[in-house]
């Protein structure tokens, strides 16, 4: 072998000599025969060096994955004896192979055995067990191959081939008849011979009896000398969490309910006659983990012979499961309620599919209704936080169980389904009872105790969903809940976890207050000070901010007596600069966002007369507006790129708050029925300025660019003469980007105001174009993946400006370019329709040429039009099905021909007989189309529903493409 090539196997190799080692790697493995150097040095141990016997091993491996089926017979032969002979020496080596070794080693033996077990090795199993004996170090390789064997037959996880799954079937057939019972009697030896002296050989073998039990006799395992040394091994420290992992397998085997039902009753019985079910005295957390898991797998197995039973119609059978489940509840409580959150985690799906079993149960027994309460409970009590959670900085171990949390919701969802009437009074009883106490009790029972109530907003009946109308028991006890909670002083609970709680709640039962309005200034004081907006911890003011914002728009009706006292109020929060004393703002851009639009809508939603809304949007956008003059000048001065990059921020934050509090108008509340059309005129002039800023381009142009399509929807014609300007400098110096960004801007003007804006659009429309195609014509990097998707996008875009004015009825703004203008454009459709193959812009392009055909193809058409429809449309709607590109397997592609059916209907429809005679006698005939097929299209075409050619045309193009 390459002496020189194999140093680079050492990890710590430098670069050239790893090159060197990867090129030899690649040269063995295309090599017919130089592998066989390489069975040689295992067989015989030549290297000492672990890199160089693993490197041995992967050429091995390369060989029997990718070339078995071509290699000779002897050399087949080659392969097992060097395999077999490396075995051997592994039985009087003092030492172990390392581990990663034994993995490749066990790894090519299953491959050897998958590829010649069923034709040239059927002894494979006798072979190996005859020469590994009881020595250990051949014991750990068998043990290891069968785990191997199991990844490449049996796991369900690996994606196999049609051809690989039937073979796999084959193998395991062939095992179950010739050698699974000495496989079995080989396991049970190894289990009991080496469960004190090799406690790591018994831990592999309970991990492969759990992987082959799937498939085999469960009677060779679920047998009393198996069942009762894996009892015993449960006992034992260094093996009882594999016991247990392995008993869980034979549980979850498939198979017939009733049998199954006697399994798990049999294990439960000897599980509890040996101590196991006094969970309470176990200390072992890790194997309470694995057991928890076991008995959830018991429980689960149950439901499922329950559930295959009752529909059966097995009543006796059905009834006798039922019990036997029923009788494990006690067993669940005490793991669900376990401190440990791993464990009760486990319990989980039990939990959740029992109660589903007793959802199904026409009638529920006292004993059903008792374990429901408490299940109930224990739930209620694993909600709570513990006293480790860190609120403030969440790490891996919170995120756990914020998810568990989750799963906990899941149970109390079901709880509810199952009996809601008992379930919303043990909530009552809990929160009645923690909110008479609250000042003296801990944190998390004040916080799981308001969660509860939040909650049941969810868990109860979607039949509730007011929650303050309808059943009166529900509402009455939501009510008098909601009461207590408002009323009781809880939101000055100093821990931010209730007061987060607090305001959830109030928002998730906001409408709680249109029954009781009196309760609302206390609530809105407790919003806007230090239990709220200017609570200590940052994210209880974020989510505060957000919470207020959904709680004045739900009750904004009931808002009146208050609105300038909020605003007054929450008037340093609306502050765009951070202030300058040295303190951080209270709330990030983000929150001020929602701060801006609950403005809003308390000043356009109050019932003040049209000059004091209008007095008091002024004074909330007067100062955005000054403070932007101000840092657009600055801004402009600024020569350091930090400085710019903040200041840009700034003035972007400017114009989203202006922006979001448009947010607060309405088809009945406009803007102008609000006397508030001068202020946002004012906001337009004052922002549109910063489009010819020259630092911080993008930044700028999207903010003023997102301002300006509010304003479209808000001002109605009002913003009409901002337009021109503002696109005048959005065209200057733009890259694929801006354009993208700016057509949507221009075709929602188009589709808006149609003929008030043709005379712009024929202004703006060829120099748009224009700046369009220079964009497109820059040259770029042949792997640049970000600017071909620009362009993509871009030119995505611009076939839908061109598509939004041809169907805007604007016929005039593309006819008066003038011939060559409009040619160009022409051109650059039919080039989208056929060049690129890019559907979404195909299909589009088709679109605007139907559209074309029927503005300007009929008998008053334009100048030359009917002659471009022959020599360019017509052939592009054949051109573009044609390609390779054209994937009819596509859904988006499927639709393009759609389109490019409707678009030769349409021709036909303006030219008639004309097109007819031109495809049979012209057009048909130079693609080679016979006249019987040309004949048959041309009838279809003419037939008066379109999906008769639509799916006469997919037909057609799949056979012109074979």
């Amino acid at each position: 072998m390459d002496e020189q090539a194999l140093l680079g196997l050492n990890p710590n190799a430098d670069a050239r000599y790893r090159q060197r080692a990867m090129a030899y790697f690649e040269q063995l493995k295309e090599s017919q025969d130089a592998w066989e150097v390489c069975a040689e040095a295992l067989a015989k141990g030549i290297y000492n060096d672990d890199h160089v016997k693993f490197f041995c091993f992967q050429v091995l491996e390369h060989q029997i994955k990718f070339r078995h089926a071509g290699l000779s017979a002897p050399q087949q032969q080659l392969i097992r004896e060097c395999l077999m002979k490396w075995l051997q020496c592994q039985l009087i080596s003092p030492q172990p192979e390392k581990s990663f070794i034994r993995n490749k080693a066990a790894q090519v033996l299953a491959l050897t055995f998958v590829m010649e077990y069923l034709t040239l090795w059927p002894k494979f199993f006798f072979d190996i067990l005859s020469l590994v004996g009881s020595n250990p170090h051949g014991v750990d390789i068998y043990l290891r191959t069968l785990m191997a064997i199991d990844a490449e037959v049996v796991d369900r996880d690996i994606m196999h081939s049609p051809e690989e799954t039937r073979r796999n079937t084959l193998i395991k057939d062939s095992m179950r008849e010739q050698c699974i019972p000495h496989l079995v009697e080989s396991w049970f030896q190894i289990l009991q011979t080496y469960q004190q002296s090799h406690p790591e050989l018994t831990c592999l073998c309970l991990e492969v009896v759990g992987a082959y039990v799937s498939w085999i006799d469960l009677n060779l395992i679920a047998n009393d000398r198996f069942v009762n040394l894996l009892l015993s091994q449960m006992s034992m420290d260094e093996l009882r969490e594999e016991a247990c992992d392995c008993l869980f397998e034979i549980v979850n085997k498939g198979m017939d309910p009733v049998d199954k039902t006697k399994l798990v009753e049999s294990l439960c019985q000897v599980l509890q006659t040996a101590g196991f079910f006094n969970v309470d005295q176990e200390e072992d957390v890790d194997f309470l983990a694995k057991f928890s898991r076991l008995i959830n797998g018991m429980g689960l197995s149950l439901v499922q012979s329950w559930t295959k039973l009752a529909k059966a119609g097995s009543v006796k059978e059905a009834t006798d499961t039922l019990q036997a489940l029923e009788a494990k509840v006690p067993l669940l409580l005490q793991l669900l309620v376990h401190e440990d959150d791993d464990i009760s985690a486990n319990m989980v799906g039990f939990c959740y599919d029992y109660l589903h079993v007793l959802k199904q149960l026409p009638q529920l027994t006292d004993q059903q209704k008792t374990n429901i309460e408490a299940l109930m409970l224990a739930v209620m009590k694993k909600l709570t936080y513990d006293d480790e959670y860190n609120f403030e900085n969440e790490g891996e171990d919170e995120a756990m169980f914020v998810e568990y949390r989750k799963q906990l919701k899941m149970l109390l969802d079901r709880l509810a389904q199952v009996s809601p009437e008992l379930l919303l009074e043990a909530v009552r009883r809990v929160f009645t009872n923690t909110m008479q106490n609250w000042q003296s009790s801990p944190f998390m029972e004040v916080e799981v105790a308001i969660r509860l109530v939040y909650m049941l907003g969810e868990a109860l009946p979607a039949s509730h969903g007011a929650h303050f109308s309808g059943d009166t028991a529900k509402t009455n006890a939501l009510q008098d809940m909601m009461r207590t909670l408002v009323s009781c002083g809880v939101s000055s609970y100093q821990h931010s976890s209730v007061a987060l709680e607090f305001f959830e709640t109030v928002v998730r039962y906001d409408k709680f207050f249109l029954v009781e309005p009196q309760h609302i200034p206390n609530v809105l004081m407790a919003f806007l000070d230090q239990r709220g907006l200017r609570h200590n911890s940052p994210k209880v003011r974020s989510r505060v901010a957000y919470l207020f914002s959904r709680f004045i728009k739900t009750l904004h009706k009931h808002m009146n007596a208050f609105i300038e006292d909020i605003l007054t109020r929450i008037q340093d929060l609306l502050a765009l600069a951070p202030p300058e004393n040295g303190f951080p703002a209270l709330l990030t851009s983000d929150d001020q966002l929602f701060m801006f639009e609950t403005a809003g809508i308390l000043i356009v939603n109050g019932e003040s007369p049209v000059e004091r809304k209008q007095a008091m949007m002024r004074s909330l956008l007067t100062p955005l507006m000054e403070a932007f003059g101000l840092l657009l000048a600055k801004l402009l001065q600024e020569t350091e790129e930090e400085s710019q990059v903040a200041l840009a921020d700034l003035l972007s934050h400017a114009v989203g708050f202006a922006s979001r509090t448009s947010k607060a108008f309405s088809n009945k509340q406009t803007v102008k029925q609000c006397g508030c059309t001068e202020v946002y005129r004012d906001c337009l002039q004052t922002f549109l300025p910063a489009l010819s800023c020259p630092v911080q381009k993008g930044v700028l142009r999207s903010s003023v660019r997102s301002f300006l399509h509010r304003m479209i929807i808000c001002l109605e014609e009002e913003v009409l003469p901002f337009v021109p300007s503002a696109s005048e400098h959005m065209l200057k110096d733009c890259e694929a980007k801006d354009l993208q960004e700016f057509i949507p801007l221009i075709s929602q003007i188009t589709a808006k105001f149609k003929r008030h804006v043709s005379p712009f659009l024929q202004q703006i429309f060829m120099p748009l174009v224009l700046a369009i195609f220079e964009v497109l014509a820059r040259p770029a990097e042949d792997n640049d993946q970000t600017a071909a998707l620009e362009k993509q996008m871009l030119r995505r875009s611009y076939f839908s400006f061109i598509q939004t004015v041809t169907g805007s009825g604007m016929n005039e703004v593309m006819a008066n370019q003038g011939a060559e203008n409009i040619e160009q454009v022409v051109f650059t459709i039919i080039q989208g329709a056929v060049d690129f193959p890019d559907p979404i812009a195909q299909k589009t392009c088709f679109i605007i040429l139907s559209k074309l055909v029927e503005l300007w193809g009929g008998k008053d058409c334009m100048v030359g039009f009917p002659d471009f429809i022959y020599k360019n449309i017509v052939p592009a709607c054949f051109m573009a099905p044609l390609k390779q590109t054209f994937d009819l397997s596509d859904a988006q592609t499927v639709l393009t021909l759609s389109e490019c059916a409707v678009t030769l209907k349409m021709i036909h429809l303006k030219r008639g007989p004309e097109f007819i005679q031109f495809l049979q006698q012209e057009y048909l005939p130079s693609l080679q189309v016979s006249p019987e097929i040309s004949q048959e299209l041309c009838h279809v075409l003419q037939e008066p529903d379109v999906k008769v050619l639509k799916t006469y045309l997919k037909a057609f193009f799949q056979q012109a493409r074979l």
